[in-house]
């Protein structure tokens, strides 16, 4: 073996002195296809700067500035390249070990990526087995939800309804999920749900084919029917009384019941309707 061993500066404090080389030929990604590489031989810290292939002197003065000297000041620089070979302890041998790094870890982030996007593409081809495209719903679409996150007044969760509504889509939010507009009752509620948990509401074919009456909604985890409409009030004995039709049952005058003025506590706008309509009937004390 020819050629006598030449032992280098020792670095005498951080960033003093540095080494410096270029991995090139990578494929062009964000205009990139090189990284310039900076390696301190005081602490073995190192920057990866992306660059190009065909980078000149005053890019890389640019570069050193923004990178290096602007956090460690200027270093000294006193290892030519006419001394570095890859694969050796000498001279450059650091930095050219450090580049040995990180293309290891270039290379297993490839790997790791690849494995990542094949296993996301597996996954998709299974659930989307099990579903189908959502039917893009428009502001003053009626649509049925899943009941499955709303308590209900049945017993258990198998005698519950499972889809409630209709309900009318005000607005899309995003790409997976509608506002809806939810009655007054459900002020406790979020009115945002994702697409999931809809349907779109399929008129019947049948002729006079009427809907079942809507089932009780929950407000703060308490039954509450919805109030249709405000018709009429009254005072028993000192107490203010409204006649209420229930929304579900306005064809069957006969559910229209006498309720006192505390229950429609969450119904205010229709008791001011019907005071609006009828200032003579009997009203709250103002």
């Amino acid at each position: 073996m020819f050629g006598l061993p030449k032992m280098l500066q020792i670095p005498s404090g951080p960033w003093n002195p540095l080494s410096m080389d270029f991995i090139t030929q990578f494929s062009l990604s964000n205009n990139f296809d090189s990284i310039l590489v900076v390696v301190d031989r005081f602490s073995k810290m190192a920057f990866f700067i992306p660059n190009h292939g065909t980078i000149t002197s005053l890019e890389l003065a640019q570069i050193f500035i923004s990178h290096v000297f602007s956090r460690h000041g200027i270093p000294q620089l006193k290892i030519s390249r006419d001394l570095s070979t890859a694969f050796h302890s000498e001279a450059g041998g650091q930095k050219e070990r450090v580049n040995q790094i990180l293309e290891q870890y270039i290379w297993i982030y490839k790997v790791v990526k690849e494995e990542l996007e094949s296993k996301t593409r597996r996954f998709k081809k299974y659930a989307d087995r099990n579903r189908s495209i959502t039917p893009d719903f428009q502001p003053g679409d009626k649509v049925l939800l899943a009941s499955k996150n709303i308590k209900t007044t049945r017993p258990t969760k198998k005698l519950s309804e499972r889809w409630l509504g209709p309900f009318e889509v005000i607005e899309k939010i995003g790409s997976h999920a509608y506002h809806l507009k939810l009655p007054l009752q459900w002020k406790s509620v979020h009115p945002v749900f994702h697409m999931s948990l809809l349907e779109p509401v399929n008129q019947s074919s049948i002729p006079n084919c009427n809907q079942l009456p809507p089932p009780p909604v929950l407000v703060e985890e308490q039954e509450e029917w919805e109030v249709a409409q405000v018709l009429d009030s009254k005072l028993k004995r000192g107490k203010l009384w409204y006649l209420v039709e229930w929304k579900g049952f306005s064809e069957d005058p006969e559910r229209t019941t006498w309720e006192p003025a505390s229950s429609l506590t969450n119904s205010t706008d229709l008791v001011k309707e019907l005071h609006s309509l009828y200032p003579d009937k009997p009203g709250p004390i103002t």
